[in-house]
């Protein structure tokens, strides 16, 4: 037997667990975006009530911050999903 045969065997072997471990990454993920959008919102509403007159320029940026935790978290559960399916 070559060395090959011997990979490919332990490779599939292992797309079980594989599998779930990318379940475990999708759901890791949606949990800390859920919680990166939560702080997010979070020190914006406190910076807004500490400096009402700042509030548009507050607003955006949390918008714009949590936009990127947002495309981040899909992207790995993107990924998670075609290691689940492919």
């Amino acid at each position: 037997m070559s060395l090959l045969t011997i990979l490919l065997q332990a490779a599939a072997d292992l797309i079980p667990i594989a599998k779930m471990g990318a379940g475990l990454g999708a759901g890791l993920a949606a949990i800390g975006a859920g919680i990166g959008i939560g702080q997010i919102g979070r020190g914006a509403v406190e910076s807004i009530a500490r400096q009402p007159e700042a509030g548009g320029d507050i607003r955006s940026n949390m918008i714009v911050a949590a936009a990127l935790i947002e495309g981040v978290a899909f992207f790995a559960i993107v990924v998670c999903l075609l290691i689940i399916f492919i």
